[in-house]
């Protein structure tokens, strides 16, 4: 079972990066694939996973499951029986949400590759908290097992603050957020 990011930034910026770790991070770096990433952007991401330039679409998997808000179908433990490539869009969310994985998908298509698509519920997540539901889905959790927070406020300093429209996952009383990004965003100059 991998997990494949296609990246569909048109940069890797430093969000991108430092959830790209974390997700290494959750599945480990031979559970990750990334995909559709520039070359001059590879060694950067080559210590937390397998890189590929090419998108998803040109690789030939077989047994690919795309997650998107909209697919129909929710995701299940028996889902790991059924694909081998779990595939992500790594994307900074829209509010309200462009569907980008869209794009994917339509690639999928174009390209006669047999797949399909699953939910982990309809509000967008950041990439590595979606990926840290599948991965406790796949190991035989259900999305109805999880709490979330939504729409998180992030305090930068006593006067400014930043709202995180998303889906975040609680597992117990801790929200599962990347500390990295949290100290990214209450250094970085500018919103």
């Amino acid at each position: 079972m991998k997990f494949v990011i296609e990246h569909l930034e048109p940069e890797l910026y430093q969000w991108c990066l430092i959830e790209y770790g974390h997700i290494s991070e959750i599945v480990g770096k031979g559970g990750i694939i990334f995909t559709n990433i520039s070359k001059k952007y590879a060694k950067k991401l080559k210590k937390y996973g397998t890189v590929h330039d090419k998108s998803v679409s040109e690789l030939g998997f077989d047994g690919i499951c795309v997650l998107s808000q909209y697919a129909g179908k929710a995701l299940a433990a028996n889902d790991k029986n059924n694909f081998e490539y779990f595939v992500f869009g790594g994307i900074l969310g829209d509010n309200p949400a462009k569907n980008r994985t869209n794009i994917l998908i339509k690639s999928l298509k174009k390209r006669k590759i047999k797949f399909e698509s699953r939910s982990l519920g309809s509000r967008q997540m950041p990439t590595d908290t979606a990926v840290y539901i599948a991965r406790k889905i796949l190991d035989g959790k259900k999305l109805s097992d999880f709490k979330f927070a939504d729409e998180l406020e992030i305090e930068i300093n006593e006067n400014e603050s930043v709202s995180l429209p998303f889906r975040y996952a609680v597992d117990g009383k801790k929200l599962i957020i990347n500390e990295k990004l949290v100290e990214y965003l209450r250094k970085r100059k500018g919103f």
